[in-house]
């Protein structure tokens, strides 16, 4: 049976423009104005924004090893709420997938209980110890990426070897950038908040030194590499300066660290994540990045922890907090409204550029599977972590007032999820 949504405000190559989608086998056939409605179920959607169902290049889905914080079946349905039809899911798991064996654990998961498409990553080493790659031959048409993820590969000669494979097999090496010797026990933005209120600080050096290495390294041996979760205005001009000297290097950054910096921190695990919030300086840098390119994608690091591992204040609290939920309306309501970036820019960085390098494919298009979301960018309401279909309830936004909200996404040319 075909299906027609008519009348909604389309985004397809870079903008908007109003049409209707007829869905047939669950592939989109036509994109046109006026379609007949004759043969076809039809939906009408005047006034909302059908875009490509969103795409995250970092999430946390706990499973296997910790589903108490969040599950394949939580985590994604979750994701479908908020528009996503596809996820990258990081390798901090038990067991970890650094062996087919291993990735089999957790995709057989993923095949039985996914809302959406969930793409995994490897681990770039062993048990995510820093210690012995992983197999790269065996592992790299299985997954999206490689990535330590929560850990920095310490080791630039073990870098270097793992940066040297990825180019071999034409992957992705997406890292997390810190330099433990630069810690010293630090747990929020080594700024004037920590100095203010007694706390240990993690200085922007740790991201910064230990990408700057690896941009070198990236360099030297052509890999593609992608920088998680950016935090600090020094990454930011490294990777502009990179790019500008051709390196193959993307890069992401988080909703938290585009809207929020130290001077929002309260005495809450919530506002505990890593990297840190930073400066305002560093949150304007941040700004600058999506603005010209620099950074390529928002990704939201979706965290979840149980409540009790998340109730210790700052300094005693797990590091980590909820995103899938809050992202789209966060980003319309601070960016889009204010006039920082257009809704069509916010678009291409949380749909076309993750699918674009990560090759996870998809879009608006003719031909295409019908993976979309369906927005009501008028609606305004409060963000309520007791709403969350997420079992991790951690959010640095909630009691935030906000426009935007997803009310219907497709998967496959099925509606997976409607308000």
């Amino acid at each position: 049976m075909s299906l027609l949504l008519s009348g909604g405000y389309v985004y397809q190559g870079g903008s908007f423009f109003e049409a209707d989608i007829l869905i047939e086998g669950g592939i989109i056939s036509k994109i046109e104005p006026h379609l007949p409605t004759n043969r076809s179920k039809t939906i009408a959607l005047y006034n909302f924004y059908i875009v490509p169902g969103f795409a995250d290049a970092h999430v946390h889905l706990r499973e296997p090893g910790f589903s108490y914080k969040e599950t394949v079946r939580t985590g994604t349905t979750a994701a479908a709420s908020a528009g996503y039809t596809a996820v990258c899911t990081m390798p901090n798991l038990n067991p970890v997938p650094d062996s087919p064996e291993n990735l089999n654990v957790q995709t057989d998961i993923i095949e039985k209980d996914a809302a959406i498409a969930v793409y995994p990553y490897a681990s770039i080493t062993k048990g995510q110890k820093g210690e012995e790659l992983v197999d790269f031959s065996a592992l790299h048409d299985k997954v999206i990426a490689f990535s330590d993820d929560g850990k920095g590969v310490q080791s630039a000669e073990l870098m270097e070897k793992a940066m040297t494979e990825a180019a071999k097999y034409g992957c992705i090496i997406a890292a997390h950038c810190e330099d433990n010797s630069l810690l010293n026990g630090g747990y929020i933005h080594d700024g004037k908040y920590a100095r203010a209120h007694g706390h240990k600080g993690i200085p922007s050096e740790s991201e910064y030194r230990q990408l700057k290495r690896d941009l070198a390294l990236a360099k030297k041996t052509g890999c593609r590499y992608h920088v998680c979760h950016v935090s600090a205005k020094e990454s930011v001009e490294l990777i502009r300066k990179a790019k500008a000297e051709g390196v193959r290097v993307t890069a992401e950054t988080a909703p938290h660290y585009l809207v929020l910096c130290e001077d929002d921190l309260q005495e809450d695990g919530r506002f505990k994540m890593n990297p840190p919030l930073r400066s305002a300086a560093d949150r304007d840098a941040l700004i600058e990045g999506i603005q010209d390119g620099t950074i390529d994608i928002i990704a939201t690091d979706h965290a979840p922890h149980a409540a009790e591992e998340k109730a210790k204040g700052l300094a005693g609290s797990l590091m980590g907090v909820v995103g899938l939920e809050t992202a789209f309306p966060v980003l319309y309501t601070k960016l889009v409204k204010t006039g920082v970036i257009p809704l069509e820019k916010l678009i291409a960085l949380m749909s076309d550029g993750p699918r674009r390098i990560f090759g996870i494919g998809g879009g608006l298009a003719e031909g295409e599977s019908a993976d979309f979301a369906v927005l009501d960018l008028g609606r305004r309401y409060t963000i309520d972590p007791a709403d969350f279909l997420s079992k991790g309830k951690s959010s640095p936004f909630a009691g935030m007032e906000v426009f935007g909200k997803n009310v219907m996404t497709f998967y496959k040319g099925k509606k997976i999820w409607q308000e």
